[in-house]
């Protein structure tokens, strides 16, 4: 299933003791840019955490942010890290004058009690901490699950608005084919008008001028690149349908679209065929556009 960059998933997981909280954003990237705000006691799991994104992510610009929050009495062991805390809120209000403006200070500190590593939590027993990581694993799982299912659901509108693309442009071609029976016979009388403009009746070779004209037809012939490009959209079609569909894959397919698109453009000399040509180099776009959001 044709799945998008573009995706969303949060997940919250609680216990007696603790409140876990994870969400990932995923955009748009040529590769797999994942960035991952943990707080400072989880950072020896980070690379675990990357290896689960990027086996069920696979590509695109990744941001994972996980909060760990204590409850009942386990929070009273919690203290504020003060140092951090105050570094945190003169810089807020350093970015605020520099702005121009004098911030609350209440709201300064709300924003600087929210920053990562705020608080310093007693260390737990190597139990308590694989049962906090359990519980970690528990909401990472279900917002990747949630993040999965987002993109799916973009991809396949995604998916939907490839399809009204490709069949534009099939519509196209398909005037471009009726356009061309009445092209190819206005090629031949415009050339015999231009010959018998510059040689005289006398000296005039009917058979130098056949091979001339078939020179400038096999010149003007488009049929091959007709048929190239109805199973290039064919092939776009089926990929598009396939379980291995992927955004490089149609990319390097509408690129070979565009190749007869324009070799269609520059041999037909008709002006009715370049205003279609015009219009298929536009859906192409939108195509080129589409496919650099899918995974």
């Amino acid at each position: 299933m044709l799945k998008s960059m573009t995706g969303y998933g949060t997940a919250n997981v609680e216990s007696d003791t603790l409140s876990v909280t994870v969400e990932i954003k995923t955009l748009n990237s040529k590769f797999l840019d994942i960035y991952c705000r943990t707080p400072r006691q989880y950072s020896e799991r980070e690379i675990e955490i990357r290896n689960r994104l990027t086996q069920h992510l696979e590509r695109g610009k990744v941001e994972f942010s996980l909060s760990v929050q204590p409850k009942g009495q386990v929070a009273g062991t919690t203290v504020v890290n003060r140092a951090l805390v105050s570094a945190y809120y003169q810089d807020l209000n350093l970015t605020s004058k520099d702005l121009g403006f004098d911030a609350n200070p209440t709201e300064l500190l709300s924003l600087a009690l929210q920053m990562p590593n705020a608080y310093q939590t007693a260390v737990a027993d190597e139990s308590s901490r694989d049962q906090e990581w359990e519980l970690i694993q528990q909401a990472v799982t279900q917002a990747i699950e949630k993040c999965d299912n987002f993109r799916q659901q973009e991809g396949q509108l995604t998916a939907n608005k490839l399809m009204d693309y490709i069949e534009a442009i099939r519509t196209l071609l398909a005037k471009v084919a009726e356009q061309d029976v009445h092209r190819i016979p206005a090629v031949r009388e415009r050339l015999e008008k231009q010959v018998n403009e510059l040689v005289t009746a006398d000296n005039f070779d009917p058979n130098r001028f056949e091979q001339e004209l078939i020179y400038y037809i096999e010149k003007y012939d488009i049929s091959e690149e007709k048929v190239r490009l109805t199973n290039h959209l064919d092939y776009f079609t089926e990929t598009l349908k396939s379980a291995e569909s992927n955004g490089k894959k149609l990319n390097f397919i509408s690129q070979e679209i565009g190749r007869e698109i324009n070799t269609i453009g520059s041999k037909a000399n008709d002006a009715t065929v370049q205003r279609l040509v015009v219009q298929m180099k536009d859906e192409l776009e939108k195509i080129k556009e589409q496919t650099l959001n899918i995974v």
